[in-house]
């Protein structure tokens, strides 16, 4: 018996009780010894009775622990028999020494005992056996969850193949948002009759119907331009196999149009509010609208992919909404203390030149209004150095810090030709301004300023000075521009365009004309693009090292940290695509610290945009760039040539 039981029988009570007893005996022999004498005697009956229980019990309470111990062991085998989980002691050599039947059945094998776990289980590097933990493993057609036990040496294995096909059945069966939007609807049948628009829009009705019925979507149209679209993630996974091949199918329709009509396609994904998953595929309409149109955009959380945007943006043809947004922008600065005016940095041509045209607005509002510019860079030496002589013009220009002084609550700050928030001049000003205004011709990115008050955002402009450009012409009719103020807008537009050669418009003409007129210079324009023989050496330098990839792509590299080098970089892409043959380029640049640049250039066969943004960066279909942390250049350069692959690849070949 255990000894916690015997002190319950023998303890000091006892002890006590057998003295008192005797006591008792003694007290009575005292006075009667006959008395005394039956006492003792009844003390003795007594003390035997208590032995006999106490054996008694002890017999009792063994038979008792013995029955519990045998149910328990065979209730213990009977559920390690039965458990549809698979459990397996292992040796230190991972040799299985004791493994339920559930565990032979799992793994398919008559004999366990004595066998290599990394023989009965597909487990490879995946699994370290000396840290406890949860894996997930696949083979004979199933899904199983292996739980390592290593202090114990004990493993489970459990099949989960139901509840992974329930969780697939879940994630398949969430609600997906998209709306589709008519890019160019009002270009595209400008000078149509009614009977010709009808028919345009009932053939591309009926191309979408066609393609929703086929892929079991619910499209309902609710504008003249818009349709309403509820899929499930089951039915986007396959559209995004097909890379929304109905942005092909719609612009190849051709119903007495000769400008191709284009698609645009926000869909919102994830998100269990259906209130929120609208106004997310609303804003990621946006943003593809921003880019340009003519593709489309899954967003899934905070990511969002993008497919198409094989063109470039369709020039819009009417100025109602450039004269809307000039009198909002006029309407705001009346309503500030001061304007702050800031691009990106390492400043070109065309961020000062829209910076200074923006000021000529605050200027004709009758508001002090400030240039926000960090230091001079080759690509706007020339520039500056007609400002410094230019005492007016001059004095608009601060630094940062003087930017942050000059910061007020009732601040308005206009961000030229960027909204990437990392990439402006100054980031500290998007804190300290709570009115932040959005002047740009990019494709809008994933990253953007948070909240502005106004966004004037055009891709199919050749330059964020075309934009301001624009706005200046509903401005006062009082305004005037003197040779540097004009000249400087025409330098911003004739740099983005390549000297009128790519990304041209009529409306990018009819700028350059607005500017001629108001004292713009052509000859003193070429006398700021003109460049430093140093720089140009550089530049050459680059080039001469070009080799040419598989689809006519060139790619130079190089190994410099010159504070230079990113505009030597862009200018060497610039002029590779002037080689015979060449479609795009791309120079990449190791900084030595862990950094390496990338810029890409194209004539519009091949999308760069995409290939950078696979790499993290963004641009234009014609222009953009990456840049990316902690790599090498050879690294760098294996990652580019692979997300150009992939770009051909998924674009069925031609690289757009």
């Amino acid at each position: 018996m255990p000894k916690f039981l015997l002190e319950r029988w023998h303890g000091m009570h006892m002890r006590l009780a057998v003295l008192l007893c005797l006591a008792l005996c003694v007290i009575l022999t005292v006075y009667n010894w006959m008395l005394g004498l039956a006492g003792l005697a009844a003390t003795v009956a007594l003390a035997l009775f208590v032995s006999r229980a106490e054996r008694a019990f002890r017999a009792d309470l063994k038979a008792y622990l013995e029955t519990i111990q045998y149910r328990v062991k065979k209730a213990g085998d009977d559920v390690l028999a039965t458990l549809p989980i698979g459990v397996a002691l292992y040796s230190d050599s991972r040799k299985v020494e004791w493994a339920n039947p559930a565990f032979g059945r799992l793994v398919e094998r008559d004999r366990v005992i004595g066998e290599a776990l990394e023989e009965l289980l597909p487990v490879g590097d995946g699994v370290d056996w000396t840290r406890s933990g949860t894996h997930e493993l696949a083979f004979h057609d199933r899904v199983y969850e292996l739980t390592v036990h290593s202090e114990e040496r004990m493993v489970l294995l459990a099949d989960v193949t139901e509840l992974c096909r329930l969780k697939k059945r879940y994630r398949d069966q969430r609600p997906v948002f998209a709306i589709i939007h008519l890019d160019n609807l009002d270009e595209v049948t400008q000078g149509m009759s009614e009977q010709q628009r009808g028919m345009l829009l009932s053939t591309v009705t009926a191309a979408l119907t066609e393609w929703a019925g086929a892929h079991d979507l619910y499209l309902r149209r609710f504008a003249s331009d818009k349709f309403f679209a509820v899929l499930n993630e089951a039915i986007l996974s396959k559209l995004e196999q097909t890379r929304f091949d109905i942005l092909d199918i719609v612009r190849e329709l051709h119903v007495g149009n000769k400008i191709p009509i284009t698609l645009s396609i926000g869909v919102a994904a994830e998100e269990e509010s259906l209130a929120k998953l609208g106004q997310l595929a609303q804003s990621t309409l946006d943003i593809v609208l921003g880019r340009g149109g003519d593709q489309a955009a899954v967003r899934r959380g905070e990511r969002i992919v993008f497919y198409g945007g094989k063109t470039n943006a369709v020039e819009k043809r009417t100025r109602v909404r450039a004269r809307v947004i000039s009198h909002a922008l006029r309407d705001l600065i009346l309503e500030s203390e001061n304007v702050l005016i800031m691009g990106h940095r390492c400043a070109d041509m065309d961020a000062v030149g829209a910076a200074i045209g923006v000021l000529k607005m605050v200027q004709a509002a009758g508001r002090e209004g400030y240039i926000v510019l960090d230091e001079v860079n080759p690509a706007i030496e020339r520039l500056m150095d007609e400002v410094a002589k230019h005492e007016a013009l001059h004095r608009s220009f601060v630094s940062p810090d003087e930017a942050l002084d000059l910061a007020a609550s009732w601040s308005l700050l206009v961000v030229v030709d960027t909204h990437r928030p990392s990439m402006v001049m100054a980031p500290e000003l998007l804190e300290a301004v709570s009115r932040v205004v959005v002047i740009d011709h990019h494709r809008r990115g994933e990253e953007f300023v948070d909240h502005p008050v106004l966004i004037y955002m055009e891709p199919y402009a050749s330059s964020t000075c075309e934009l301001v450009t624009e706005l200046l012409q509903y401005q006062s009719e009082k305004l005037t521009m003197d040779r540097l103020e004009a000249s400087a807008l025409l330098a911003g537009i004739v740099v983005d365009t390549r000297s009128f050669s790519m990304r041209t418009g009529a409306r990018t003409f009819e700028a350059a004309s607005f500017l001629r007129r108001h004292g713009a210079d052509p000859a003193f324009v070429q006398h700021l693009l003109k460049e430093d023989p140093e720089l140009y050496h550089k530049r050459v330098e680059i080039i001469k090292n070009a080799q040419i990839l598989p689809g006519n792509i060139a790619l130079c590299t190089c190994r410099t940290n010159d504070r230079y080098a990113q505009l030597v970089m862009s200018q060497a892409a610039d002029e590779l695509l002037s080689l015979r043959g060449v479609q795009a380029s791309f120079v990449v640049n190791d900084k030595g610290d862990g950094t390496v640049h990338i810029s890409a250039r194209s004539l519009g066969d091949i999308n760069v945009q995409v290939i950078m943004e696979k790499l993290g960066g963004g641009g234009h279909l014609t222009s953009a760039a990456a840049q990316l942390k902690n790599t090498t250049l050879d690294e760098a350069v294996e990652r580019l040539k692979q997300a150009i692959r992939e770009t051909v690849a998924e674009e069925g070949g031609n690289g757009s």
